[in-house]
């Protein structure tokens, strides 16, 4: 039997009222079907659907409220933009669930979460149009985060990974990208048949990561049209945003569901976009709330 650990308070801090550091969320207010969105708004208009509200508590860019809907006990969280923020949400929803706080011990008994993000998106085929929703069946992350873990290669597609690079012609000087599947039970459940399932880059920023030039030259001018054109067992590279392949990482190795669906509000191959896409994200929203 392994010996037991005490997280040290440095590794795991939790605050006075017993909530976890960055999030202020208590063990007793996590809910097991957690719905996460990128901006702290939107979390209120998560909310709007609710029957009932329990607590209503932000820091910084998590914003967090829990309540019921139709019956269902179940969460918002926002995590803010970009994969770093995800880290700091899934490691401190999974201490509320797996770790006590008294004793700073993870608990003999594993407890699932559920977690199901809602985003936007920019799709990267031309048969992909504003307003559809499009699960990352696979969430391919170039933040580097996963990497720094020691079960990384258990929970990556690394024959996925080889390709895309070696096609791509991806730099030395960038982190190694990371493949991560959603979990299939949950994608089943909440996509059903009208979501398409698709290979989703979660970039490293939002300019030049995603192809963007402003006033500063990109490295690799090639790589979107890359991205577009590369193939893998017949499936493509389907759209870009920012946090699904950390969050599938961290879930997967954390013993948790976890997947992204993204409502697209732009089309990068015609160049447009639809800054009025709040009717199609609440639309996402009511479907999820029916579904998790």
């Amino acid at each position: 039997m392994a010996e037991k650990r005490i997280i040290p308070a440095s590794e795991l801090i939790i605050n006075d009222d017993g909530s976890a550091f960055h999030i202020h969320v208590r063990p007793d207010q996590l809910r097991d079907k957690i719905i996460l969105v990128g901006d702290p708004g939107r979390v209120s208009m998560v909310a709007e659907y609710f029957d009932t509200i329990d607590y209503d508590v932000q820091s910084r860019e998590f914003h967090a409220i829990g309540g019921t809907y139709k019956g269902k006990p179940l969460m918002c969280i926002s995590h803010g933009i970009g994969s770093d923020n995800i880290e700091i949400v899934l490691t401190e929803l999974d201490a509320l669930a797996n770790v006590d706080f008294k004793t700073r011990e993870v608990r003999p008994e594993h407890r699932t979460l559920e977690m199901v993000r809602v985003g936007t998106s920019g799709s990267l085929q031309n048969d992909i149009h504003i307003g559809d929703f499009v699960i990352a069946n696979r969430g391919i992350g170039t933040d580097g985060i996963i990497n720094y873990y020691a079960d990384r290669p258990e929970i990556c597609d690394l024959d996925f990974e080889e390709k895309l690079t070696e096609y791509t012609g991806w730099l030395p000087v960038w982190a190694y990208p990371y493949a991560v599947n959603a979990n299939p039970e949950l994608v089943d459940r909440i996509g059903r048949d009208d979501m398409l399932r698709g290979n989703t880059m979660s970039a490293v920023g939002f300019y030049a990561p995603q192809g963007r030039m402003v006033r500063l030259k990109l490295a690799k001018p090639d790589l979107v049209e890359k991205l577009e054109s590369f193939g893998y067992e017949g499936e493509r590279i389907t759209n870009f945003e920012m946090e699904s392949g950390c969050l599938q990482g961290m879930a997967k190795m954390l013993g948790h569901k976890a997947m992204t669906v993204c409502c697209i509000i732009a089309e990068r191959r015609s160049t447009n976009a639809d800054p009025d896409y709040k009717p199609h994200v609440r639309r996402l929203i009511e479907t999820v709330l029916d579904r998790i």
